[in-house]
């Protein structure tokens, strides 16, 4: 599975699409193009990678002997460095630029210190250089999870991260980074604690604990899925019939499921899959704003437009302002995308 910059949910929700397995594979589709085409319209990729890369020295005639331009492999932190099969001390190296960064767009040796590039018996790849690579690593640390072994491929997480992850997010424990490619109901321990009928208009779910809950958590009681919109005390303020469920009434004492089991793809972005211990947390990789508001918008474009097999009728006198009613807004926010994440063209200064 691709990084996405939005998950399921997100385009879900400005759909006001139901759960479907059909409209699963939909989304899922208009999202990966949506990252990919925010990724060319940038010129950059945005997820971090853990990676070993590596470039030619001198790359070019006159290079200055202290600077290595990292083109489009824009660093977020370094690990290890190497020049004609030497280690070079990462305390001698330098990530520029250093007033904003990252990403750094080049490394530059401490001219004070003894390191050098070159050296080696071919200019071919002489530079090597392992690290985390990408525009930014900003997280959210957004709950706990109960516990993985380094083979198995579905994760359990508390009610917070459950309400804050979903389908095509990137989350690492320790060192290692997953993907969360789905998501099935697990059994809470929690129960009603009355009983509750089927009219909608009853949105308030008396139940064993309150605390072990989230805000916008999906939770299923029988049949009838539900969104739980605020947590007051031991009492769920639900809407009800959620996701196209049927309404139904609930006796006292029925178990209550969440969707906390993830299934996850192991040791993504250049990470290795490996054991982690009950209570750790779970973070999640966060693109910047912009960029998931303009992958949701995209999505939701492409959608329409796969539905339409990529056309429509235009009504009476619409003639010449398709393009205007179908790219306006959306363009504007393409364009305040590029303008805050966009990595321009650049005359190479040596």
């Amino acid at each position: 599975m691709t990084i996405w910059y939005a998950t399921r949910e997100d385009v879900k929700t400005a759909l006001d699409s139901k759960e479907t397995a059909r409209n699963n594979a939909q989304i899922d589709r208009a999202i990966s193009a949506a990252s990919r085409s925010v990724d060319g319209l940038c010129h950059r990729v945005f997820y971090p990678q853990q990676a070993t890369r590596s470039w030619d020295w001198p790359a070019t005639p006159g290079t200055r002997p202290w600077r290595l331009w990292l083109d489009a492999s824009e660093l977020i932190s370094l690990d290890a460095l190497t020049s004609g099969g030497r280690a070079i001390d990462t305390a001698d190296v330098l990530l520029e630029p250093n007033q904003y960064g990252p990403p750094y767009n080049r490394v530059e040796l401490n001219t004070s210190s003894n390191a050098v590039f070159g050296g080696g018996p071919t200019p071919q790849r002489d530079i090597v250089a392992s690290g985390l690579f990408g525009y930014r690593d900003d997280t959210t640390t957004v709950g706990t999870h109960t516990g993985i072994n380094a083979s198995a491929t579905t994760l359990t997480v508390d009610a917070a991260a459950s309400a804050a992850l979903g389908v095509g997010s990137l989350i690492r424990l320790d060192d290692e980074r997953l993907i969360v490619t789905g998501r099935t109901m697990t059994d809470t321990g929690q129960t009603l604690a009355a009983a509750v009928d089927q009219q909608m208009k009853t949105i308030a779910l008396p139940v064993t604990d309150g605390s072990a809950f989230a805000e916008t958590e999906t939770i299923l009681i029988g049949a009838e899925r539900m969104r739980v919109e605020e947590v007051a005390g031991d009492t769920l303020i639900v809407r009800r019939a959620w996701d196209g469920s049927p309404n139904a009434a609930h006796d006292t004492s029925a178990a209550v499921y969440a969707a906390r089991t993830l299934r996850v793809e192991r040791g993504a972005v250049g990470t290795a899959a490996a054991a982690h211990t009950a209570g750790g947390g779970v973070v999640r990789w966060d693109p910047p704003p912009l960029v998931r508001q303009l992958t949701i918008a995209e999505a939701v474009r492409a959608m329409g437009f796969e539905a339409a097999g990529g056309a429509r009728a235009l009504r009476s006198g619409e003639a010449g302002r398709e393009g205007k009613v179908d790219l306006g807004a959306l363009q504007s926010l393409r364009d305040s995308v590029y303008d805050e994440h966009g990595r321009k063209a650049r005359s190479r200064g040596v």
